[in-house]
């Protein structure tokens, strides 16, 4: 988990802070170092089909697509919390409702929904975190509903309800904070799920637009130039696999801890 860890932050470090200290940026050409190899002058990992650093375009691509995966999963966080609160604490009726919604969606293929979306509002970075979290947030609102319906029953809940606390009140000030930690274990893993939902549908072309990158983007040129130039493919492969597996692990971890 440790390792995981601080290959995680080097990752999202070298995104963050090296982009300004390279020569080229990810969207200007080199006309004169089109496919070049790596270790060419000024191009540490060479260029990619029509001069761009590869990089550079690497770096943005790890930064844009950890952005949306975390905005997309926050999106989750919040409505999945919302929902699944609501309905443990109803119960009942209500409850029976609020799931069948989620089973239905659940049934919906997503890009089918996500295609919908692209045509009807067009294509953005915030229609595609928006899109993939709107989906995302189910298997969340099961999660903190099976918890809510855990605690509900619990002697300081129904001591609060004795004492006239409102629902609000007993939800904001004893059931979050006691689902909290479940509720983080799961994002954590819904991170990286994300992650590869938005570097696929940006493989397809249905994701982040140019001049914008992402991994998903990086990984589809890089597919068309590998027997020319395979560090297109190779590098922001490596990146997308090393950063989906170590935040799978420090997930994984952090609801293994949260279990004892």
């Amino acid at each position: 988990m440790k390792v995981a860890g601080a290959l995680l932050v080097a990752i999202v470090v070298a995104a963050l802070l090296l982009p300004p200290l390279l020569p080229w940026g990810y969207a200007a050409i080199d006309w004169n170092a089109v496919r070049a190899p790596a270790f060419s002058p000024g191009h540490l990992l060479g260029t990619d089909s029509v001069g761009r650093d590869l990089l550079a375009r690497t770096l943005a691509g790890t930064r844009v697509t950890l952005a949306v995966a975390t905005a997309a999963a926050l999106v989750a966080l919040v409505i999945g919390t919302a929902w699944g609160a609501t309905a443990g604490w109803f119960g009942g009726r209500i409850d029976e409702a609020m799931m069948r919604v989620v089973d239905a969606l659940y049934a919906l293929p997503f890009m089918f929904v996500v295609i919908v979306l692209m045509v009807v509002f067009g294509r953005s970075v915030l229609l595609v975190f928006l899109g993939i979290g709107a989906v995302e947030w189910l298997t969340m609102a099961r999660v903190v509903r099976g918890q809510v319906l855990a605690l509900r029953n619990r002697p300081f809940i129904l001591a609060s309800e004795a004492a006239g606390a409102p629902a609000r009140a007993i939800l904001t000030g004893h059931i979050l904070p006691n689902i909290a930690s479940v509720a983080i274990a799961y994002l954590m893993l819904t991170v990286p799920q994300v992650v590869m939902v938005e570097s696929f549908l940006s493989f397809l072309g249905l994701g982040v637009q140019e001049p914008l990158t992402s991994l998903g983007i990086l990984v589809h040129d890089g597919a068309d130039d590998m027997d020319i130039a395979p560090l297109t493919l190779i590098v922001p492969g490596f990146v997308l696999v090393a950063t989906v597996v170590c935040l799978n692990r420090l997930g994984e971890g952090l609801r293994a801890r949260m279990a004892r």
